[in-house]
């Protein structure tokens, strides 16, 4: 299967749960790397912004909050799901449109920042999502992408897997996407696909981000809201989706019967037009 053929609409159909639980981390201050793409775009009163890769938009409203009314951000997202919802929450200096950012269909130099919070590992063509970027931006304006890294696990995810791999059919297989996730998991291939796209200057820094679960419960209710885990369970009955989360909370709490804190790491680019 392909990424566009997967990705759009799964993310569409637990668009509200993607929504809610990306909401919480935020608000917590625990997703470092989306909050440091919103600073580095260095948003101010007036700015015309693009928010790449979308999703329900909860970027895309910190960054109409910092341009205010004289401002714009524009969100787009491949996901008609993620638009819908974006949209029915959309403050009037915001707009949300259904757009591949691979292909954007909006003017050359028009924007004075962009953003890309955790979207670009899902391109099968970084190079062309890159350029297209660089094409819609003002010359000096700033493009601030975000994209998790994979790596060791800790017990608890492994504790979790254990069961995932066990009660959940296999995750799609998807064939076009490994050239991209290379890249980007490695800072000196990103920082070059950004300067062969255009960019005149990139950097890739490491930004670490730390999650307090308070309880096996509630990391649980978030993970089974997460797009792989939620995709591999839409075969489950509701009976079925109680055991399988009850099996999860028990194998956490054999080990972590109370808070449980998680590390996740990710690459933060900083592209200036």
């Amino acid at each position: 299967m392909k990424s566009k053929e997967l990705f759009p609409a799964v993310f569409g159909r637990h668009a509200a749960s993607y929504q809610q639980r990306l909401e919480q981390l935020m608000a917590r201050g625990e997703a470092r790397g989306r909050q440091r793409v919103i600073d580095l775009v260095d948003a101010g009163p007036g700015m015309r912004l693009l928010d790449l890769a979308c999703g329900p938009g909860n970027l895309t409203r910190r960054l109409a909050a910092k341009v205010g009314p004289s401002g714009q951000v524009t969100g787009v997202d491949l996901s008609t799901g993620m638009i819908t919802l974006a949209r029915a929450r959309a403050a009037g200096n915001t707009r949300f449109e259904v757009m591949d950012i691979e292909d954007l269909h909006l003017p050359s130099g028009s924007f004075d920042g962009a953003v890309c919070g955790h979207g670009l590992q899902f391109v099968p063509n970084l190079a062309k999502a890159l350029r297209e970027a660089r094409r819609v931006l003002r010359p000096g304006a700033r493009l601030a992408a975000s994209v998790p890294l994979a790596g060791e696990k800790e017990r608890a995810w492994v504790l979790v897997n254990e069961v995932v791999d066990r009660r959940l059919p296999p995750a799609p297989q998807v064939v076009d996407q490994q050239p991209t996730r290379d890249v980007v998991g490695d800072a000196a291939r990103f920082e070059q696909a950004a300067l062969e796209a255009g960019f005149a200057t990139a950097h890739v820094e490491v930004v670490e981000e730390r999650v307090r679960w308070q309880s096996a419960e509630q990391l649980v209710s978030l993970l089974t809201s997460w797009w792989d885990c939620a995709e591999r369970m839409e075969a489950m009955g509701d009976d079925e989706r109680l055991d399988f989360a009850q099996e999860v909370v028990e194998a956490l709490k054999r080990e972590f019967p109370g808070p449980i804190d998680t590390v996740g790491r990710n690459h933060v680019l900083l592209a200036t037009a």
